[in-house]
């Protein structure tokens, strides 16, 4: 029974020790970024209503969500998505702030995941929302913000992969499709199923240079030179306009001098229903998921008594760590630690030299030596666990000896 305590449930882990340091050091840096970006830290509730987070609104379906019921039998669930429970609060809250609104979070999100897909089910999410602003500024701004944030974090190989949904969806409209037919199309597409888009367009009246554009979208990425290839074929005015978008967000990248980090994909087309612009992924080394997950949402918030436009992102923290693990990438965690030995009768003076050290900004950490060890002992056992450097306290001579060696 007591062995059976000491697990946690299937999804969840512990982090510990100096992971969890370096996981805690990694997301203070991204913060900064965040902070020197102008954006102001918010909190929102682990578990919400179910209705916050449905299909319209939510990322994961109904089966993914952990739900339970209050005392009056309302269903809560814990948070599967920041965005839709930001949303939730911007409309509540921010009736008379002047837009846009530059929001950041640090929170932990939970899916219920099935077991055969090896994912954790409590991930820490670290992202923004840019609320109230619709140009294409931006959208540039939390690419940027992206992309400094992963290179503040340590990380140098990546790539920001942008999209637009509304490429897709002009194409669709103009070919007449149906909504059930679409999604079975936008899932070939991701996919990347040559074969299976071939044979679902095949099916469909249309013009022939569209039935070309639908077979092109799942090789159309890359540069926004390859992009543009395919514009002339394009007689749609919403899918055209998808294209400028992007064009201004390169220009803008451009700008920020980062423009060599992103590539385009118009075959990236998201489950998430929420989305009405450019949508974008960050990948990197070490994980075969995405790290970074985002895109504009102009019509979420009006279904909480705000219509203003939006664009954000969140970066999965748990991935990133990985990737740099396996990246090898050190993390600077600023945790040096010197340990003050000392021993019972000199228990006074080694409470002062600790709080001299932290007086001066540095830590110190009181570390009792009982037993028969002698003192060089006790100094090599303080240098095993960690710490920098090492202190001993001696109350009666008023001194204090100095085992000081670096970690």
């Amino acid at each position: 029974m007591a062995a059976s305590l000491l697990h946690t449930p299937e999804g969840v882990r512990d982090i510990y020790g100096k992971e969890c340091v370096r996981k805690l050091a990694v997301q203070e840096r991204i913060s900064s970024v965040f902070r020197l970006y102008g954006y102001e830290d918010i909190e929102t509730p682990t578990f919400e209503y179910f209705d916050i987070f449905n299909k319209e609104r939510g990322s994961v379906t109904s089966q993914e969500m952990f739900k339970f019921f209050d005392r009056d039998n309302n269903t809560l669930v814990l948070r599967p998505d920041m965005t839709p429970a930001i949303a939730r609060c911007v409309g509540k809250y921010f009736s008379d702030r002047a837009w846009p609104v530059r929001l950041c979070y640090r929170e932990r999100t939970f899916t219920n995941n099935t077991s055969y897909q090896g994912r954790l089910k409590e991930v820490t999410q670290t992202g923004v929302e840019l609320i109230g602003d619709d140009k294409s500024g931006a959208d540039g701004e939390v690419i940027a913000l992206v992309i400094d944030s992963l290179k503040k974090a340590g990380l140098r190989e990546f790539q920001v992969e942008v999209g637009q949904v509304e490429f897709f969806r002009g194409l669709t409209e103009e070919a007449g499709m149906d909504k059930e037919t679409c999604e079975l199309l936008r899932e070939r597409i991701e996919n990347k199923n040559y074969f299976g888009v071939e044979e679902l367009v095949s099916k469909q009246a249309m013009a022939p240079t569209l039935r070309e554009l639908f077979l092109r979208l799942p090789e159309l990425f890359g540069s926004l030179d390859e992009i543009r290839t395919i514009k002339s074929l394009v007689t749609n005015r919403r899918s055209l306009a998808a294209i400028e978008r992007l064009e201004e967000v390169q220009e803008i990248l451009e700008a920020y001098g980062l423009s060599e980090y992103v590539s385009y994909d118009l075959g990236m087309l998201s489950k998430y229903r929420y989305y009405t612009g450019i949508i974008f992924k960050a990948y990197t080394y070490g994980t075969g998921e995405y790290i970074v997950n985002g895109g504009r949402y102009d019509k979420l918030l009006e279904q909480f008594g705000k219509d203003v436009p939006a664009v954000g992102f969140a970066i999965v923290i748990d991935r990133l760590m990985m990737a740099m693990d396996r990246q090898k990438i050190p993390v600077d965690t600023g945790t040096q630690v010197t340990a003050v030995l000392y021993k019972p009768e000199d228990k006074k003076e080694a409470i002062k030299i600790a709080c001299r050290l932290r007086s001066q900004g540095k830590k110190a950490a009181l570390m009792a030596m009982d037993g028969e060890a002698d003192r060089e002992k006790w100094q090599q056992l303080a240098l095993k666990r960690g710490f920098c450097s090492v202190v001993t306290a001696h109350s009666k001579s008023g001194e204090t000896g100095s085992g000081a060696a670096m970690y």
